[in-house]
């Protein structure tokens, strides 16, 4: 009957260390399959061993040396990539793996089983709201941006004007733009350049892109080019 109890300790670490490893080799992360089943096969088996010895058994003893084993372990994948620290996820899915090993290998299945149903839970129904989080962040920090637009547009000397009526039409529809400068300057062979400074509160390329083309589209129009530059 003892061996059957530890027989069904370790295959029932092996299992759910499995499962949780799947889902990290799934994703590519660097403690995969075999590195999961392998901590919670290690742990289940530690634990087991000490209730095999009658005389001096104890699981809590021998689970805070799979704690501290653990520890040493899950700071092998965590990594520095300059201000990046990656290995954080998977190091704490190794602890967790380690214990619902502990779990299994004490005698507590449905304890275990609870175990890989949370830790899956985490790590499946969390992702979506990191990466909103995320994405949330990103959008912020590149709207929070100050951008300065220079217009250059080329055309024939007497038709600059319509130019810069269709400039002003069209900046001044777009509330997320703002016109402050525009001129003119003469070029050789009757040409004629008007500049047009534009600022937006957050970067806004579509915009000129329209602008540009609505220019473009002018007879007298010869050249038109524009770029952006943060404040």
């Amino acid at each position: 009957m003892q061996f059957f109890t530890f027989l069904a300790g370790i295959l029932t670490a092996l299992c759910l260390g499995m499962v949780i490893g799947v889902e990290r080799q799934w994703r590519s992360h660097p403690a995969g399959l075999r590195t999961n089943t392998l901590v919670a096969l290690g742990a289940a088996l530690f634990v087991s061993v000490s209730g095999l010895v009658i005389d001096t058994g104890s699981p809590t003893r021998i689970a805070s040396y799979v704690v501290s084993g653990l520890g040493f372990l899950g700071g092998g994948v965590i990594l520095r990539d300059g201000m990046t620290v990656k290995g954080l996820n998977t190091a704490a899915t190794l602890w967790c793996s380690g214990a619902v090993g502990t779990l299994a290998g004490s005698g507590f299945p449905l304890e275990a089983i609870a175990g890989t149903l949370a830790v899956l839970g985490v790590n499946l129904g969390l992702r979506p709201v990191v990466r909103w989080i995320d994405s949330r962040q990103r959008t912020a920090a590149a709207n929070d941006v100050d951008i300065y637009y220079r217009l250059r547009i080329e055309c024939e000397s007497p038709h600059d004007g319509p130019v810069r009526q269709i400039l002003l039409r069209h900046i001044g529809a777009t509330s997320k733009l703002t016109l402050q400068g525009l001129s003119t300057e003469d070029l050789d062979g009757g040409k004629r350049v008007v500049l047009a400074e534009i600022y937006s509160s957050q970067k806004n390329d579509r915009a000129l892109e329209d602008i540009v083309a609505r220019v473009s589209i002018e007879p007298d129009v010869s050249a038109v080019s524009w770029r952006h530059s943060t404040a």
